[in-house]
This record gives structure tokens, sequence and C-alpha cells, in this order.
């Protein structure tokens, strides 16, 4: 199986979205991203990632982030696997608003990374998490997730560093 490289930046950790006009916080909800929703998760809207193949693919689970009272507005996707011992996140993206030094909302990868933290002790799987990363981007998972660089490009989250960010996003493990 080719494993795509995360190359996602965690650009603050908060407990719900930040927007970068007003400074004003919005809380989020990750929920299942539905077949309705993909008419919008094109490489045309912005979108780098084939959502669609992700959707389909039996072995996987994808999820969209919106803020609470907006629901049709996607901030970020996220695909996972659920493994014997973990959750593998395939792919993480942002919207295209929120890339970049422009970008609408601050808060969105480490938000998805903390609802995998959390199906993963949902699973029974102690909160570990795994992903591919970047290699320039190893350190950054380091020092912003509490991740730690298992071999070659493999990052993963354990049950203390997992904790930590459930608690600051959803409070409730």
């Amino acid at each position: 199986m080719n494993k795509i490289e995360h190359g996602f930046i965690v650009d603050r950790l908060t407990d719900s979205v930040l927007n970068t006009i007003s400074g004003d916080s919005f809380q989020t909800d990750v929920a299942t991203l539905k077949k309705s929703d993909l008419q919008h998760m094109t490489k045309k809207e912005g979108w780098k990632f084939d959502w669609k193949s992700e959707f389909e693919d039996l072995t996987r689970e994808v999820y969209k982030l919106t803020i609470v009272n907006n629901p049709d507005i996607i901030q970020g996707l996220m695909s996972v696997s659920i493994e014997r011992d973990h959750v593998f996140m395939n792919l993480l993206e942002s919207a295209s608003f929120n890339l970049g030094k422009n970008k609408l909302y601050e808060g969105v990868p480490g938000n998805l990374v903390a609802y995998a933290c959390k199906l993963s002790f949902q699973k029974g799987l102690e909160g570990f998490v795994a992903f591919t990363a970047k290699s320039k981007l190893i350190k950054h998972y380091e020092e912003t997730l509490g991740a730690y660089h298992f071999k070659n490009q493999r990052m993963i989250i354990a049950t203390e560093a997992a904790k930590r960010l459930v608690m600051k996003y959803f409070k409730t493990i």
C-alpha cells in the first residue's frame, strides 16, 4: 500500500478554531463525511487529495471538521484506518481557505489529529495514532503534537501525548 507523506502544519493548538481576522474562537464538530459532501471535495474547489476515492475505500473512515451551527462549510478532512493496535491517519487536509499566511482559521489540523486520538481511545487502542510525515516536518510534529519519530518517516502519537491533545480539544476522553 502506498503511504502518503503528511505535510500539514499544526499552526496552533486551540480548543476550537480561531478566526485569523477577528480573533474570535468558534467551537467545532467532527462528523463522518457524507456522500452528498463529495460534490464540493474537488480539485476545482481547492482540495488537493482525491476524497472520493478515500470515501469509497471500505477500509477507511473519512471525517469532516465544521464549525458548530455552520455544518455546510467544511474546514478540513481526515481519512483514517483502524488497525489492530492503532489508528492510522491516511490523509489530513485543511480547506484551501485555511492554508498559508492568509488562512481564515487556525487550529484545523490540530483539531483533526486530536479527533484521531479520541477515536483511538474509543476503539480501545489507548490513544495510539500513526502517520507518515514528510522528512522536513518530523521535528515540527514532535514539538507540536508530542509525536515521536519511530523510524524512516513514521510518526507515532502515544497515550500521554494523545490524552493531552484530546483534553485540549474535547475536554474528555
